[in-house]
């Protein structure tokens, strides 16, 4: 028997989420989170503050984030609860510097922010479909790959971006291969409100 015709559908996918926030961004916001105080961070830089979206005068940015947020809650995860940063950071990729492969813990939703020119050619970041120990690693070749079976994915930013993804999708930034510093804020985000049924003895108010 010669199988002709066959089908290959989805079961389940990985969303993530891209807007342009330009709009909300001035040239003074810029100024000022470049020049907040930054500390190591392993290979890169990190700010100080890890609530800069607190700070008063990035107020539009936050608004805008929240704005995204909301959207993903409605239009990707279909939930009626509201997604609310709990921590926001910036971050500085000097030449030749990346991010190391890593994940979120205590978060839903991850987002990155590319308040900045970004420099050319722009690092990339690289989405990762496993978060555990593989102990057979069983890999399509190249020319095979796609979207359901690839290992990896790698995303573009642009400059004025904000990407949305799940928080235990594990990501790493490639090497900054210009000869200028990468900018970029990332942030955490947890869920209010009621999750759960009462009746089903499983409700919990957050």
């Amino acid at each position: 028997m010669t199988i002709e015709n066959f089908d290959v559908e989805p079961l389940f996918a990985t969303p993530y989420f891209r807007a342009n926030l330009g709009d909300a961004i001035s040239k003074g916001q810029i100024d000022l989170i470049k020049n907040f105080k930054m500390i190591p961070n392993q290979q890169n830089l990190i700010s100080e503050n890890l609530s800069i979206f607190e700070h008063p005068q990035l107020t539009s940015i936050k608004k805008a984030v929240q704005e995204a947020l909301d959207l993903y809650a409605k239009k990707v995860m279909g939930i009626a609860q509201k997604l609310y940063v709990t921590q926001s950071w910036s971050l500085i990729n000097q030449p030749n510097i990346g991010m190391h492969n890593h994940s979120h813990s205590n978060s839903i939703v991850s987002g990155s922010l590319y308040y900045a020119e970004l420099p050319s050619p722009v690092s990339r970041m690289v989405f990762d479909k496993f978060t555990t120990y593989r102990q057979l690693v069983i890999n399509p070749s190249r020319e095979n790959q796609n979207i359901y079976n690839t290992p990896i994915n790698t995303v573009t930013p642009k400059t004025h971006d904000i990407l949305l993804f799940p928080s235990d999708l594990t990501h790493q930034v490639e090497p900054n291969l210009s000869d200028k510093p990468r900018y970029s804020i990332a942030f955490n985000c947890f869920v209010k409100g009621k999750l759960g049924d009462l009746r089903d003895v499983s409700q919990l108010t957050l």
